[in-house]
């Protein structure tokens, strides 16, 4: 199993949470883009996309490169992949099991076949 940093994982769960930081994700996977750009689509301030990022930032899902006045933002995809690492073994695990319970549920079925008539004719 891969070692995954609990705390690094939960700031990737909380940032991704939100909408407005996923879309802002979703942005970013097609070019980077300035804080202006990136706030562009949403009915908020400039400040508000600027904690959005921030949070992004520190979940290590985006890097932002300051030039002068101008703060261009690109996507991270490493802590994302560790998320969707955890995610894959998550879904391993419990597939497994879950096919596990439909091997044994189909054996319980094979082994009390009924043996003809129905329960109305039986009363």
């Amino acid at each position: 199993m891969v070692d995954y940093s609990q705390r690094g994982l939960d700031g990737v769960f909380a940032a991704i949470a939100d909408p407005t930081r996923r879309a802002i994700l979703r942005r970013l996977a097609r070019k980077p883009a300035t804080i202006t750009e990136i706030a562009r689509p949403f009915a908020v301030s400039l400040n508000a996309v600027s904690k959005h990022v921030k949070v992004l930032e520190r979940a290590g899902l985006i890097s932002r490169e300051v030039m002068g006045r101008r703060h261009v933002c690109r996507l991270q995809p490493t802590s994302l992949k560790r998320a969707t690492a955890w995610l894959n073994e998550c879904t391993e695990f419990w597939q497994t099991r879950f096919d596990a319970l439909e091997r044994y549920v189909a054996g319980q079925m094979q082994t009390k076949k009924p043996t003809g008539g129905s329960r109305a004719h039986n009363r």
